[in-house]
């Protein structure tokens, strides 16, 4: 199989660009492609977050999940934690994970710990999420084998009959078993696609017990691609 090659044509990203502190330099990012999704078909899905999360023999998992919270204490998702991953999370907290947008030439790491969500940070994004989609999460026990997809739709044909869609924040409950986590990052890379795989690697690196807003609590590195 002859590989494809494809020269990363992108600028990159330089120390004297970089924004003050981790949030905002991340903030940036995400928000712009955000707004390029908005309005090009090459950025599809810009909170896609792939998470990577260890079983208890040490074996790696990643999945992709779509990042719902970020703010200055870090990056968050939802989840069922009588999944794979809230088992995972919840057995071992160390957790990285990743933003990747190829046609933007730009990804970010973060690397750190999975601190559970409030129940209120939990509940708020629940009454967000569209009716059918709370019916899902009822519907469906998360990493679970199933015998069909009948099954499963049976199973949320169930779920919809049971809680029927009133237009109310409280016609489908929390599960209880829905909540989340929030990724306290020790640790965040930037990376921007350059030509000749020569790549701009730019990480902060925690040395204090301040959040991602808190430019004192981090030191600015380079790495070699």
């Amino acid at each position: 199989m002859d590989p494809r090659r494809v020269d990363y044509t992108g600028d990159g990203i330089a120390e004297a660009d970089l924004l003050e502190t981790p949030y905002a330099q991340v903030r940036l990012w995400v928000d712009d492609a955000v707004r390029r999704s908005e309005s090009e078909a090459d950025v599809f899905e810009p909170l896609a977050l792939s998470v990577a999360s260890a079983d208890a023999e040490g074996r790696p998992n990643v999945r992709t999940v779509l990042m719902r919270f970020l703010d200055e204490r870090g990056p968050g998702f939802v989840t069922d934690l009588t999944s794979t991953k809230g088992h995972e999370l919840t057995g071992n907290e160390h957790v990285a994970a990743a933003l990747t947008w190829p046609a933007m030439y730009r990804a970010i790491r973060f690397r750190g710990r999975a601190i559970p969500l409030d129940e209120d940070e939990v509940r708020d994004y629940w009454v967000s999420r569209p009716w059918a989609s709370r019916i899902s999460a009822w519907a469906s026990r998360q990493s679970q084998p199933v015998g069909s997809r009948a099954d499963l739709e049976a199973a949320y044909e169930r779920r919809a009959e049971q809680f029927p869609d009133t237009g109310s924040d409280d016609d489908v409950p929390v599960p209880e078993s829905w909540g989340g986590f929030r990724i306290l990052c020790d640790e965040v890379e930037l990376w921007g696609g350059r030509r000749n795989r020569l790549h701009d690697r730019l990480v902060f690196t925690r040395t204090g017990e301040g959040d991602l807003g808190d430019a004192a609590s981090w030191e600015l590195g380079r790495r070699q691609p």
